[in-house]
């Protein structure tokens, strides 16, 4: 089984200063292509591209479909952008129709300077050789509630969650669901222990620009590590990386990295 995105970068130069507030710059860009996306697309390529809906046939307990892209732009948290300055912006695509319509939605923002694109394939069987220790890091705000409502890195909570997620883009955008025993991987994986973890809270708060209303979109940020039998939970964690894991992840939140400690 594999996994497979197009990981692209938007090299821009700001038309008008720009400003990302501290954590905040996934939320900036979402304004601005949802903005710029709604008006000039059709109202169904823009349902497709930024705002998909469940069609009632998708995987159970989703309300909409997530979406087909996620964000990487936490290197512009705090910045300032003057006109005429380059930047970047980072964006996994599962579909890879959908490039056009950010080519067009970007230019309509900045100045287009160029775009940097690459097929990425990911193996999701188990590594041949015995993982036994792993640190994961969380790298941008991650929020992972678990069954009795509490946000942390239990392993069997963010395993489930990764899974899921590859699962779920891949059903409708890739090759189809994954053909795993979902039951088993999890009974497996809640034998996993936790043997460091330094993490802390961080607090970012987002405002709608339709309602007004603040919505919270922090979570936590440090490193875990794992301890077990990890060889074949390690597809699904790497594939993390460029899904991102847990809520707001299509904005940036949930962006992990993993190192494998001995083997």
């Amino acid at each position: 089984m594999t996994f497979e995105l197009l990981a692209c970068r938007f090299h821009l130069a700001a038309r008008n200063a720009i400003h990302f507030p501290a954590g905040l710059s996934g939320n900036i860009l979402r304004g601005a292509l949802g903005s710029i996306l709604r008006k000039i697309t059709s109202a169904e390529d823009y349902a497709r591209v930024f705002a998909p809906a469940s069609s009632g046939a998708g995987p159970s307990g989703l309300a909409d479909r997530p979406r087909p892209f996620v964000i990487r732009a936490a290197s512009l948290d705090g910045q300032v952008i003057e006109p005429g300055v380059e930047f970047c912006v980072g964006l996994n695509l599962f579909d890879a129709g959908t490039l056009t319509h950010f080519k067009q939605a970007f230019a309509n923002w900045a100045e287009a300077v160029s775009v940097e694109q690459a097929s990425v394939m990911l193996g999701l069987n188990a590594q041949s050789v015995p993982v036994r220790r792993i640190r994961v890091e969380f790298q941008t705000p991650t929020e992972l509630k678990s069954a009795a409502g509490t946000n942390e890195a239990d392993f069997a909570v963010l395993l489930a969650r990764a899974r899921d997620r590859v699962s779920t883009l891949r059903s409708l955008y890739g090759a189809g669901p994954l053909e795993i025993d979902f039951r088993g991987l999890a009974d497996r994986a809640r034998s996993v222990k936790t043997v460091r973890c330094e993490l802390r809270q961080v607090a970012v708060e987002r405002r709608s620009s339709r309602t007004g209303q603040r919505h919270a979109i922090g979570g936590f940020t440090g490193i875990a590590e794992y301890e077990g039998e990890l060889a074949e939970f390690l597809p699904y964690l790497e594939a993390a990386h460029w899904t991102g894991v847990g809520r707001h992840c299509t904005w940036g939140n949930g962006q992990i990295q993993t190192h494998i400690l001995n083997s």
